[in-house]
């Protein structure tokens, strides 16, 4: 979902696993590959649904959950596909194509957690999107940029700052010796 579970964070999963060997030899496989066909449960104060637009509008206190991803936002567009329409595959009548989250965006993962001012979550891509003063913690660590892509599929992120540049904060490994 797009954010919704969307977040995102696979951006600070892979720079933390590249930026540590011993982690890096621990697990190779990216942090935040999440599996996109589980069901998505969204609670809000209010829906609205337009279905000539195929658009359902949740608003207030929007919190939207995929597996252990989880999406909170003050408003979420969930677009679908119509029964009727021809350029679904079949058996996808009412399925999700893509989320819009708008205003106070934060995804949330076990491990990590990116917010920003809006996210779209691509449903046949797989990928998230969040815009507008977007940061990305994994615990101590920080990311600060103005878009990042996601895609949930693979693990793969980018982000970027729109002509400035990107700030990073990276902790190092406190480990106790003995």
């Amino acid at each position: 979902m797009t954010t919704s579970h969307a977040v995102l964070v696979a951006l600070l999963a892979g720079l933390l696993v590249l930026s540590s060997p011993a982690a890096r030899a621990a697990d190779n496989r990216p942090q935040l590959q999440h599996d996109t066909d589980q069901p998505i449960e969204i609670n809000a104060d209010s829906l609205e649904v337009e279905q000539n637009d195929q658009v359902a509008t949740f608003r207030g206190n929007v919190d939207a959950v995929q597996g252990e991803i989880r999406l909170r936002a003050d408003e979420l567009k969930v677009h679908y596909r119509n029964g009727g329409d021809s350029g679904g595959a079949a058996g996808t009548a009412g399925a999700i194509v893509r989320i819009d989250a708008v205003g106070n965006v934060f995804v949330s993962s076990p491990t990590e957690t990116a917010q920003g001012n809006a996210g779209v979550y691509d449903i046949d891509s797989r990928e998230i999107t969040l815009t507008g003063q977007v940061v990305l913690t994994r615990g101590e660590n920080v990311l600060r940029g103005e878009r990042l892509v996601l895609n949930m599929a693979t693990g793969r992120s980018r982000i970027e700052s729109g002509g400035q540049r990107v700030r990073g904060i990276f902790m190092p490994s406190r480990e106790k010796t003995e």
